[in-house]
């Protein structure tokens, strides 16, 4: 009858996750060039020979409940008899719940807007701008975004607003003349009274699974990255907005409370029912 209270639980902590992920996407609805965020939910069959013996992971989350004996019983004869599992289950009852999955990113193009600043810019289709990225200590490292809200910097230098460099073709820093005016082709080319600046570099990933969120609006490519060639234009005097629809995500909102909800009533009726069991039954 417990086994109940940990399937309403493991939901709810679920339909929290789910619920993080959202306000997130709210609250950057107006980042320029935010890619929104998911987020799945893994069933119990296909973790259980991975997670019974699994102690990686922190104490407050939900685990799956089994014995290491069940586990050598699947390990030994899941290959020989496929069923091995779904018998294995029925027979002993477990019934584990949901168990969170992983994030991934949507990278869809969000909506352009129209700003008139020769240094706003987009990108259409795909790619990133790559970015001279310095943290707080000092080191520096190429950074990938999407967000060209740049400007020029006192010394000529093509920055971001927190005044990091944006990078050319070739992996350098861009410097103009202050005193000229400039123009940007949607080639990337910058030009300054016709004469050739530099080419804003642009850089593609063959696999976009192989970049992670960095913060600030960046991403940063793990093991396995690999970089492309892309064709993409560039416009100047746009921004790309978010790629969130907030009525979506506000729908979205409605429907993950209302399952939170329903787990709750779950557990409120379990502990009806104990009640019941504790004080009254037992003293018939």
């Amino acid at each position: 009858m417990l086994k109940g209270l940990y399937t309403a639980y493991t939901g709810m902590i679920n339909e929290q996750h789910r619920m993080d992920v959202m306000t997130n996407n709210l609250a950057n609805a107006d980042t320029i060039g935010y890619k929104k965020e998911g987020s799945t939910s893994q069933a119990f069959d296909s973790l259980l020979a991975y997670k019974i013996k699994d102690l990686s992971e922190p104490g407050n989350l939900p685990r799956l409940i089994s014995t290491a004996k069940a586990a050598d019983e699947y390990e030994m004869n899941n290959e020989a008899n496929p069923d091995y599992l779904q018998n294995r289950v029925r027979r002993v009852g477990m019934n584990m719940g949901v168990k969170i999955g992983e994030n991934y990113v949507d990278y869809s193009e969000g909506p352009l807007k129209e700003t008139g600043n020769t240094f706003d810019l987009a990108i259409s289709d795909r790619g990133f701008f790559a970015v001279e990225y310095t943290n707080k200590a000092g080191e520096t490292s190429v950074k990938y975004t999407r967000d060209g809200n740049f400007t020029m910097d006192r010394l000529g230098y093509l920055v971001t607003q927190d005044g990091d460099y944006v990078l050319d073709e070739d992996g350098r820093r861009i410097r103009m003349d202050t005193a000229l005016p400039v123009s940007i082709d949607r080639g990337g080319n910058i030009t300054q009274d016709g004469a050739f600046v530099a080419r804003i570099g642009l850089t593609d990933f063959e696999d976009y699974n192989y970049l992670e969120h960095f913060g600030e609006n960046f991403f940063e490519p793990i093991e396995g990255a690999t970089e492309v060639e892309t064709d993409s234009e560039i416009h100047s005097g746009y921004l790309e907005m978010a790629n969130v629809s907030i009525v979506t995500e506000m729908v979205n909102m409605i429907a993950i409370q209302r399952h939170y909800e329903s787990n709750q009533k779950v557990i409120t009726t379990y502990d009806d029912t104990l009640e019941i069991a504790v004080n009254q039954l037992g003293k018939v």
